[in-house]
């Protein structure tokens, strides 16, 4: 805390009450001996009007420690002074603007000293002279009053020359950082000695500039404001926006995590967007150029395992090696067809129209699935059953097919066919049986019909072509249970050939193994096949329903051939047959085709329609030499 020099023994200092709103005049230094010419001087400025004051050399009416007289006020202490001076006072020594310039700079570099604390002045402005005088001055009031050198300005205009010790230039204040409070190196806000309020004498009153005070209005740190009005260009800067100094900015972690985040992110888009890029252009070319190097595909392991030998493909596997393929040629015409083996001596078992282009003296060649081949001879045949068998010489390790039963077949029973559909060797194709004794006829190109045949055949979709006749149909055991024939092409005709050699529609026929084997055993045996027979001779032109017997003989002789089967049941010409063992028959063709599934000494139980009745007769069927 400043102090100014002790008072006389027995004053007390006093707190100085705050300065008044209104009016307030600077203390008029005390009248020096020096001569009038030395010091500073002034020219002289008009007065305002002053109030009225008491007269001068009387005391305030209530003076004394807080109780100042009306209309004026106190001198402005270290907090209301805008560049430090404190006014002197009673008992106190006057302070210059540059000692108080020294004592508020706060700063490490001019610490406030003792000099400062006692508010002395420069060379220029007195230096201790004027202390000193100032102290015998402060006595007390009886000694007089401290007037200043110059008038106050109403204008508060800054004066011109060096400034007189009552109005010192502040000193220029750049712009910084002021220390917060309670930060070292923050000078403490000046505190001024309590001293009684001076004694006015009839001077005016010097009117004070409108301003707050500062020590009311800012913190204690903050600088006031001039009082004498001058301008700073650097303190409205400083107040507005304080200079900070540049220096780096530091980033906090999280910060950096979610730059780096942001980097990595970035980073990902532009692979991504590269990646992809490129990878439509590699996928361009390796579509318009088929890739790059070789190409190896996956593929999955050979497997050996065997197949069930119920399904198509195990009945395949132990069929084929018995089925041949047979190519006939003679007589300027050929033909291909199929066969299978019978036995292990090398018969095989085809159809009759086959072989009918060798002749008597034409060519047979044998192809076996081996690939191996044989030449064959004609052994017999029958054109009424278009069944024929021929036999390779030479040829060992054949496997026969086993024979199955074609009465125990049932329609929807499946089928394999195996056969070479033109000329194609090894083709396999399934279905079923559609139809059981179906009665078909075939042949008839000789004209006396000697070459027809008549087959109660099985009826199958399996696929069936030209090519395919002689060859085998198996159930599911493998076992042959007809023998491929005919097909119904798409002209309509029954030609075993397949008519204009259309295609298969889904309707071929084989004829059964049970009449198949029967005549290859008569074949094999005597070269010829025998079969059963009526003794009746038919008329082939009726239209009705049934057979009817014709009224003479295909030879000129009787209808009902003498001491026959037919004869012996008492048939006559004439008579209509409708059913054969309780089954209807429409047509001549039919009753031949139901009297050829039997054999020779079986007996029939036949239906006769006579002169519109109808009466059951029993026979024993004969036997005829076959052609």
């Amino acid at each position: 805390m400043n102090q100014g020099k002790p008072g006389p023994p027995g004053d007390e200092p006093t707190v100085r009450p705050e300065p008044p709103e209104g009016d307030f005049e600077l203390p008029r230094p005390a009248a020096r001996a020096a001569a009038p010419d030395e010091g500073d001087y002034e020219l002289e400025r008009p007065q305002p009007p002053a109030p009225a004051l008491p007269a001068h050399g009387t005391a305030p009416a209530a003076a004394g420690p807080g109780a100042p007289d009306e209309g004026t006020a106190p001198l402005p202490t270290a907090a209301d002074g805008a560049d430090g001076t404190v006014a002197p006072g009673p008992g106190t020594a006057a302070r210059t603007p540059a000692g108080a310039a020294a004592d508020t700079s706060g700063t490490d570099e001019h610490p406030a000293g003792p000099a400062a604390a006692r508010g002395g002045l420069s060379d220029a402005q007195g230096g201790p002279a004027f202390e000193e005088a100032g102290a015998g001055a402060g006595a007390g009031p009886a000694e007089g009053h401290v007037r200043p050198l110059h008038d106050p300005d109403p204008y508060s205009t800054p004066p011109y020359g060096e400034p007189g010790p009552w109005a010192p230039a502040p000193p220029v204040q750049h712009p910084g950082n002021t220390p917060a409070h309670g930060v070292p190196g923050a000078a403490p806000p000046p505190v001024m000695d309590a001293a009684p309020p001076p004694v006015m004498d009839a001077t005016p009153p010097v009117p004070a500039p409108a301003h707050p005070d500062p020590a009311a209005a800012a913190p204690a740190a903050t600088p006031a404001a001039d009082p004498w009005g001058r301008y700073d260009p650097w303190a409205a800067a400083a107040a507005a926006t304080p200079l900070q100094q540049a220096e780096p900015v530091l980033m906090g972690r999280e910060q950096r995590r979610g730059r780096t985040r942001r980097t990595l992110v970035a980073g990902a888009l532009l692979l991504a967007l590269v990646s992809g890029g490129v990878g439509g252009i590699v996928g361009a070319h390796l579509e318009r150029n088929g890739g790059i190097g070789t190409v190896e595909l996956p593929q999955a392991a050979r497997n050996d395992a065997g197949r069930d030998p119920g399904s198509v493909a195990g009945i395949a596997a132990q069929a084929l090696p018995s089925v041949v393929t047979l190519h006939v040629s003679g007589g300027g015409a050929a033909g291909t067809g199929t066969g299978f083996v019978l036995d292990e001596r090398g018969h095989i078992l085809t159809n009759d129209h086959v072989v009918q282009p060798a002749g008597d003296n034409g060519d047979i060649t044998v192809t076996f699935h081996s690939g191996d081949t044989a030449e064959a001879t004609v052994v017999g045949r029958d054109s009424g059953y278009d069944l024929a068998v021929v036999k390779v010489k030479g040829v060992r390790g054949l496997a026969p097919l086993p024979l199955g039963n074609s009465d125990n077949a049932r329609v929807g029973d499946p089928v394999v066919a195996i056969g070479a559909p033109f000329d194609l060797a090894g083709t396999v194709t399934s279905g079923i049986i559609s139809a059981r004794e179906r009665p078909i006829t075939a042949g008839g190109e000789k004209g006396d019909g000697s070459d027809v045949s008549y087959v109660d055949a099985l009826q199958t979709d399996a696929p069936i072509n030209p090519g395919n006749s002689g060859g085998p149909l198996l159930d599911t055991e493998g076992r042959v249970i007809g023998i491929n024939s005919a097909i119904r092409s798409a002209d309509g005709s029954d030609d075993p050939d397949g008519g204009g050699r259309a295609g298969s529609i889904g309707l071929g026929f084989a004829i059964p193994i049970n009449q198949g084997k029967r005549v290859a055993e008569e074949l094999i045996n005597t070269g010829k096949a025998t079969h059963p027979v009526i003794g009746v001779t038919l008329d082939m032109e009726y239209g009705g329903d049934g057979a009817r017997v014709a009224a003479e003989g295909s030879d000129g002789g009787p209808p009902v051939t003498t001491g026959g089967p037919g004869a012996r049941a008492g048939i006559r010409a004439g008579d209509v047959i409708t059913e054969v063992d309780g089954r209807r028959v429409h047509s001549g063709e039919e009753l031949i085709v139901k009297t050829r599934a039997h054999r020779p000494g079986d007996r029939l139980e036949l239906t006769v329609e006579r002169d519109g009745k109808e009466r059951k007769v029993s026979l024993v069927l004969g036997s005829s030499g076959g052609g």
